[in-house]
């Protein structure tokens, strides 16, 4: 057991049901497994599950627990603040793709 720490402008999301809710009603809860910590009262850059940026959100909740079926999982709640322009996309999309979703270079 421990926690995994979210790097605190990345929110990834893996469903794209919940990414359709937070875009569609401007509020989604996303589901994580394992014990994880995101950063609860600040803007943070939504991505989809295939790593493009999206939106800006505001993190409201985050609540680790242990579930009826004995995993870990974490609960993220949050509220859209604006989807992102093409271009803010483009460049988001890219640092986040060189500094966390692409390939690690050995230094």
């Amino acid at each position: 057991m421990g926690f995994q720490t979210e790097f605190n402008s990345v929110c990834k999301f893996k469903s794209e049901q919940e990414l359709y809710e937070l875009l569609e009603y401007g509020t989604a809860k996303m589901v994580k497994q394992g014990f994880r910590i995101y950063p609860t009262g600040q803007k943070v850059i939504a991505y989809t599950p295939d790593n493009r940026a999206v939106a800006i959100v505001h993190i409201h909740a985050s609540i680790a627990e242990i579930n009826f079926q004995g995993e870990e999982i974490t609960s993220v709640e949050m509220k859209l603040v604006r989807k992102l322009t093409d271009e803010e996309s483009r460049i988001q999309t890219a640092l986040a793709h060189e500094m966390f979703f692409g390939a690690r270079e050995n230094a």
